[in-house]
Order: C-alpha cells, then sequence, then structure tokens
C-alpha cells in the first residue's frame, strides 16, 4: 500500500481565473436544457420512463465547445448545471 499524498494540488491553482460565468455557457445551457427536458417529458408521458439529462448534457457541451472553440472546464461545469436544473 503506498503513502497517501501530503499536499494537495487543485486542478485549477488558486493563481488562475479562468472564465466560468460566460453568455455562451448560459445559452447552450439553457438550449440544452430546452431539449433535454421536453425529450423527457415525452418520454414520461409515453412511455413512463425518465433520462437523467446531465451526464449527456455534459458530453454535448464538450463536443459543441470544442467546435466553437476553446472552453474552459467550469464552463462546461456551468453548462452541465444549468441545462440539467
Amino acid at each position: 500500500m503506498t503513502a497517501p499524498s501530503t499536499a494537495h494540488q487543485p486542478y485549477i491553482p488558486p493563481t488562475q481565473s479562468p472564465a466560468e460565468l460566460t453568455p455562451r455557457a448560459i445559452a447552450l445551457g439553457v438550449l440544452l436544457g430546452l431539449i433535454f427536458g421536453a425529450s423527457n417529458v415525452y418520454l414520461a408521458l409515453k412511455i413512463g420512463l425518465t433520462v437523467s439529462a446531465s451526464i449527456p448534457i455534459a458530453v454535448l457541451s464538450i463536443t459543441i465547445f470544442r467546435w466553437l472553440g476553446r472552453s474552459t472546464i467550469l464552463e462546461n461545469n456551468i453548462v452541465q448545471t444549468t441545462g440539467s436544473a
């Protein structure tokens, strides 16, 4: 068994301040939330089954942001949170 590490290194150090709450993150989160919300309502009424939208929204946000250009991990977090809320 290995000894536990004594120092924790965060993924984003406190010295950095990457973009987090951006208009494109909110817009994409709202758009994906509407799409997945409508599909959940349809599935629930049609067959009585709903799907957790959090993981698919996270995967789609990473894919869409790669097509649009650079993004940060915090922007993807905002899209996932907005879309699944």
